[in-house]
């Protein structure tokens, strides 16, 4: 982004994406960016949404996040798996909602998948770091290099999306009724038709009881085609960034 940090008048929620928004992919936060983000909670609600699992926010996010006081936390919303599922805190993260796929459904995304990779000739890494295709319950996830893998090697495999979105290609036609999106550094992520990103800050709204006008969303891949663009269709004002330092500055032009 370039030019002046957008005024936080008139906002009363700031929605960020998590991977290469706020850390690296599936990286916990630096402190720095904690710090600010805590207090950017003391003026307005927040709330996170990414493609990963709710473990992954309690692994990255929450991790680096505590201690924080109560008060804070009841001013902060987490949203998983793309938006399809919603906690609040009230003394505990209670969920509320849940997009689950059914077991069909999860069967026929995990069969595309193989087609897929069959059709145009995939060629499997030779060495994983922990699971690969991983059921979310709400969301299929793809990481091709497994869930586990170092970060330096996750961003230099497939850095143009590419190799995802060529199998992206060839999975769409087999799953009409889903959302099949490129998101993070070595990620396919499936969800049911429509719950995404958009549909995350959709129930925002409707749960805060605010408006449109009232939010700005945060994300590092808000361009056509990037996990994050189905925000720029709730009205909200976006704010596409290159990566957490930038996130830091805008936060701190918020504050200071």
């Amino acid at each position: 982004m370039n030019g002046l940090t957008p005024s936080l008048a008139g906002k009363k929620l700031v929605v960020f994406d998590y991977d290469g928004t706020l850390a690296r992919s599936k990286q916990p936060m630096q402190p720095s960016t904690a710090g600010l983000l805590a207090r950017l909670l003391e003026r307005v609600k927040v709330a996170i949404i990414s493609g990963g699992g709710y473990a992954q926010f309690q692994a990255g996010f929450l991790s680096s996040f505590y201690p924080l006081d109560s008060h804070g936390l009841t001013n902060l919303y987490l949203l998983p798996t793309s938006g399809t599922r919603f906690l609040e805190w009230r003394g505990e993260w209670r969920e509320r909602y849940r997009e689950d796929l059914a077991d069909d459904d999860k069967k026929r995304i995990m069969g595309a998948f193989e087609a897929a990779f069959h059709a145009i000739g995939y060629a499997r890494p030779e060495r994983t770091f922990g699971e690969v295709i991983e059921d979310r319950g709400s969301q299929v996830t793809f990481s091709a290099l497994g869930q586990e893998a170092p970060i330096e090697i996750k961003e230099s495999w497939d850095p143009d999306r590419s190799k995802r979105e060529a199998i992206a290609d060839a999975m769409r036609p087999k799953l009409p009724g889903f959302d099949v999106r490129v998101g993070g550094t070595t990620s396919i992520d499936v969800t049911k038709r429509g719950v995404n990103k958009a549909y995350g800050i959709q129930k925002l709204e409707h749960y805060l009881d605010i408006s449109a006008e009232e939010i700005v969303f945060v994300g590092d891949k808000l361009f056509l085609g990037g996990n994050d663009y189905p925000a720029r269709a709730t009205g909200v004002d976006c704010i596409q960034v290159s990566g957490p330092e930038e996130t830091e500055r805008i936060i701190q032009g918020w504050l200071f």
